[in-house]
């Protein structure tokens, strides 16, 4: 029987590149104490290579959230950023992609860090 996982939730400027996304990855890393599984990013960010390009990088696999699990995951999140809600029609992207790739029951080790055009959240909790 496989544990618990760890899942990175990430959001994102337009254009934002892969060495700002690795940097922040670090960052979490080294604030929670944990390495990511697996990478989270919603659906409507599939296109920013960045992202792609990191999970590449590090191995490690890149999992698309839908648009009604990040939205079933927004009531678990710690932080809220208008701006995002504006954009996206989501208050938290970075924590709920994290929350919505694990299985329910997932809680929030790291909550929404940014970085330069970046944001990232860290998850526990067993795979889906």
């Amino acid at each position: 029987m496989t544990g618990p996982v760890i899942a990175a939730g990430l959001g994102c400027r337009r254009g934002v590149g892969l060495a700002a996304v690795l940097a922040l990855l670090r960052r979490a890393e080294a604030m929670a104490g944990a390495r990511p599984a697996l990478l989270a990013i919603p659906d409507f960010k599939r296109d920013e290579t960045a992202f792609a390009a990191a999970a590449l990088a590090l191995s490690l696999p890149l999992c698309i959230i839908a648009a009604d699990a990040l939205a079933a995951a927004q009531g678990a999140t710690r932080s809220r950023s208008e701006v995002a809600r504006r954009a996206t029609g989501f208050a938290a992207i970075a924590e709920a992609a994290a929350l919505a790739a694990l299985a329910p029951g997932a809680t929030l080790i790291l909550a929404r860090i940014a970085g330069e055009g970046v944001t990232c959240a860290l998850a526990e909790g067993m795979a889906r």
